[in-house]
């Protein structure tokens, strides 16, 4: 008899949109820790999870596939991509370009509406931290950082981003768990809007690129620190 795979942990689907609606739905297992790196989505068993047939779930897997969230093995199906230190390198040396160029431009376009905006999300975080709700926050974080993308008005660094969001998602949901005080990721939002208010250019990419450097070389080192039997590719 074959054995059943054990629950993630998912909530059953009504939505017709089954399609975006699995995608989301595992894009946020994968950030939060249900579904761990390496770990194989097993179609029949998160199909009936979320009660509805394989074939939607198995379009889900190929989205994020290309997303970069998963990788396909032949007859072996979907596992969760793993992030090796490569790779963090590569995302943040990218976002450090986008991002830094992109607060500047922000900067010059800061509004009160949207300055208020900046600040609103900030508080979000805060009440995300009291939430307990780790996927919820770094949902938020990554809210915080695309707003001030949609404020410096360029739609091709827009583009950009949007092309690493799963991959960020991911590497937030690292730095998430580097804190043990959830607040603090708050905080360290609070220093990147007062540059942006005090309009300096080269204070604000030294800002940025400080905050999104230390992610980076903390993030860094948590992959570089996973044993090889469980940060290599799953059997």
């Amino acid at each position: 008899m074959r054995l059943m795979s054990p629950p993630v942990g998912l909530t059953a689907l009504t939505d017709t949109d089954l399609v975006g609606q699995v995608a989301r739905v595992l894009t946020q297992a994968i950030v939060n820790g249900q579904l761990l790196p390496g770990a194989k989505v097993v179609e029949a068993g998160i199909a009936r999870e979320l009660g509805i047939s394989r074939a939607p779930v198995r379009e889900a897997a190929r989205l994020l596939e290309q997303q970069g969230l998963l990788v396909s093995h032949p007859r072996r199906g979907f596992f969760v991509r793993k992030l090796e230190a490569r790779d963090i390198d590569e995302i943040y040396d990218l976002r450090i370009c986008v991002e830094c160029h992109a607060a500047i431009l922000a900067a010059k376009n800061l509004t009160p509406a949207n300055r208020a905006a900046l600040r609103k999300q900030i508080d979000v975080l805060h009440e995300t931290a009291d939430l307990e709700d780790h996927a919820r926050q770094v949902e938020e974080d990554y809210k915080f950082h695309r707003m001030v993308i949609e404020i410096a008005g360029n739609d091709r660094l827009l583009k950009v981003f949007d092309d690493l969001s799963s991959e960020l998602r991911m590497v937030i949901g690292l730095i998430g768990r580097l804190y043990d005080d959830p607040h603090r990721i708050a905080q360290t939002h609070e220093a990147l809007l007062d540059v942006l208010e005090q309009g300096h250019p080269d204070v604000i990419a030294a800002r940025f690129d400080y905050h999104i450097a230390a992610a980076w070389r903390e993030v860094g080192k948590l992959v570089r620190e996973i044993p090889p039997s469980t940060n290599g590719a799953a059997t």
